[in-house]
């Protein structure tokens, strides 16, 4: 069994990605994303997912890691393959930090545009 927040590994190109995905209560219920270089561990991207009235993140009836929006598809952050996409589209829209600390982004917008059906 896989322990929480341990960081996974995500080979892109030549660049080796750590990622961790996460689960908290304080105040507000939301689940994220952190992606960081394996080279520069201090330089993070936290995609943010909050819940909201037509936002579902993890939580009965959902497994861990799961978000979706009422009527859109279920992403599983645990998956590989959803984790390249999110960094990809975060990439695109130039959201890799560069300097030292975490940079908190809203991850709904990312979601947005992965679910969208033209998205290639």
């Amino acid at each position: 069994m896989r322990r929480d927040r341990v960081p996974r590994r995500l080979t892109v190109d030549d660049t080796v990605w750590l990622w961790t995905v996460g689960h908290r209560h304080d105040p507000d219920c939301l689940t994220f994303l952190t992606l960081r270089r394996t080279e520069n561990r201090h330089s993070q991207l936290r995609l943010v997912f909050r819940d909201a009235p037509d936002r579902i993140i993890s939580g009965f009836p959902f497994g861990a890691g799961d978000i979706a929006s009422t009527g859109g598809d279920i992403l599983n952050l645990n998956e590989p393959g959803v984790v390249r996409r999110f960094l990809d589209e975060a990439t695109a829209r130039d959201l890799l930090p560069s300097a030292h600390g975490i940079r908190d982004e809203d991850g709904w917008p990312l979601y947005d545009t992965l679910t969208k059906a033209d998205w290639p």
